[in-house]
């Protein structure tokens, strides 16, 4: 089990008001799933994926990752596991505009310590996994959308992440280049890599393996396609 969650619950003070965005969630997912998380806004879906992207902390209730808990690290063991074990994907690509593809792709070895001749030759072998290999000096301005994209993929991968998670990844693209990114995921995903994606489009979740919907906090339905 690579991912297990136990009655999650998450409270935010907003002013005066009391905000529970999520009302006790019992997630399971196995390596190498492929699931799709949806739901309407304010369904709490992206304040999931925030708690099992080790980007926040639940209120109350259990987080293991690859049968660790989480609720008891420190912000610099989050940090950690951040790095190593979760790979981001978001709408926004967050490259850096200076930076080669490359170098791009690079930054999260460089976090993690990586000896740097090690680390370009991964760097190379993912932008040659997503097919940008005859992209890899080129900045951001001298890419489209989708290569964009890819070079954000690559970034998330860089590392040899446990999960891939990807929030609203084609959000920012042409229905074309769209499904360009999604037959990537699905390639990466029968190699075995495990997917998470947050989507509000039925289209996209459908092309997953198993879709989570989840409403006022709560999983309404789950289930494998």
């Amino acid at each position: 089990m690579i991912i297990q969650t136990n009655n999650i619950k998450r409270v935010f003070e907003v002013g005066s008001e009391t905000v529970h965005a999520l009302k006790g969630i019992n997630l399971n997912v196995e390596s190498g799933e492929f699931i799709s998380i949806m739901g309407p806004s304010g369904s709490g879906k992206t304040t999931l994926m925030n708690i099992i992207g080790c980007l926040d902390t639940p209120s109350s209730g259990e987080y293991f990752l690859n049968n660790q808990l989480v609720n008891d690290l420190n912000e610099d063991q989050l940090a950690i596991i951040r790095n190593k074990e979760i790979g981001f994907v978001f709408q926004s690509f967050h490259l850096l505009a200076k930076n080669s593809a490359l170098n791009n792709v690079l930054l999260p070895m460089k976090y993690a310590g990586a000896d740097m001749n090690d680390a370009e030759r991964r760097a190379k072998y993912v932008l040659e996994q997503v097919g940008l290999s005859d992209r890899i000096n080129h900045g951001p301005s001298e890419l489209s959308g989708g290569q964009q994209q890819r070079v954000a993929i690559a970034r998330a991968l860089v590392n040899k992440p446990s999960i891939l998670f990807a929030d609203e990844p084609t959000g920012n693209l042409d229905s074309k280049t769209g499904e360009d990114v999604m037959n990537l995921f699905k390639g990466l995903n029968q190699e075995g890599q495990t997917i998470i994606l947050i989507t509000h489009e039925e289209n996209i979740a459908m092309q997953s393996k198993r879709i989570v919907n989840i409403k006022d906090g709560l999983i309404e339905s789950d289930e494998r396609i």
